[in-house]
């Protein structure tokens, strides 16, 4: 039997593959090009980067929630950056 971080390091692989058909389906979809063309002809550049962001953004949202769950699933215990991030000085 495969012990917690070995499922959990197959669970990550089988996200990063998520994250990679996700990019894949938008462009088979033309999204990129689509709002790449929204931009004029001398910052087709900067619509690219735009359109990558806003494409992937509910992937990289929905890649966060799949961790956590992976993680709660498998009793995987850690810190998240964001949570130290915020929290106010002296506050544990």
């Amino acid at each position: 039997m495969l012990d917690n971080k070995t499922v959990h390091h197959i669970g990550i692989a089988v996200g990063l593959v998520g994250l990679g058909c996700w990019y894949l389906l938008a462009e088979r979809l033309a999204l990129f090009s689509l709002i790449t063309e929204l931009f004029p002809e001398s910052h087709r550049g900067a619509g690219l980067m735009v359109a990558i962001m806003v494409v992937m953004t509910p992937g990289f949202f929905i890649w966060k929630h799949y961790n956590r769950w992976l993680e709660k699933r498998l009793n995987i215990k850690g810190k998240y950056y964001e949570e130290g991030f915020f929290k106010e000085k002296g506050e544990k």
